[in-house]
């Protein structure tokens, strides 16, 4: 039997910040030292956040660090019922090394944007280099819906939001609406 660590029996819930708060639109920092204690913590916090949250990625300032941490975990789930299952992923000072030339848009919602979709136009493939949070450097492509929710995660990073990236508002609709036009 497994006996969890106390920082997880312990971990905090996050608060997940909402459009409007000012730290969504900060530039993160990066993270100095990947072991510090804190941090291990914040990503334990962040994975049962995302978890609780049903979401396929979280990055640091939407739960109030403005630091250059990301969670990607895809897997099928009412918002996103055709996602790729994958292994939740966390992303320490992640850098977009390369990426296709080939774009595409589909509909994205955010945990911080809440009740909304957008059609967004996303690289369709991406390279990465980041560090893993044992601080070993990792290089990893990411294809189609995984690459979205990286790149969507990094906006994060950067002070943006996907609505930044829509190019139209008639590519906007609420969720209700939104779940009307895939019955």
């Amino acid at each position: 039997m497994l006996i969890p660590s106390l920082d997880k029996i312990f971990a905090k819930k996050l608060t997940i910040h909402q459009l409007g708060n000012s730290i969504l639109r900060e530039t993160a920092q990066p993270i100095a030292n990947v072991s510090d204690r804190e941090i291990q913590k914040l990503i334990d916090e962040m994975l049962i956040a995302l978890k609780e949250s049903k979401g396929v990625g979280l990055a640091a300032p939407q739960v109030g660090r403005s630091l250059q941490l990301v969670i990607v975990a895809s897997h099928p789930n009412e918002r996103y019922p055709d996602a790729p299952q994958m292994e939740a992923l966390a992303m320490i000072n992640p850098k977009i090394i390369s990426y296709s030339v080939k774009t595409a848009k589909d509909w994205e919602g955010c945990l911080s944007v809440p009740m909304i979709r957008g059609l967004v136009p996303r690289y369709q493939e991406v390279e990465v280099e980041y560090l893993d949070r044992h601080g070993d450097r990792q290089v990893t492509k990411f294809t189609d819906f995984v690459a979205r929710i990286f790149q969507h995660e990094y906006d994060h990073l950067e002070g943006k939001v996907f609505l930044d990236r829509v190019e139209n508002t008639l590519e906007l609709a609420s969720e209700e609406e939104y779940k009307k036009l895939w019955q």
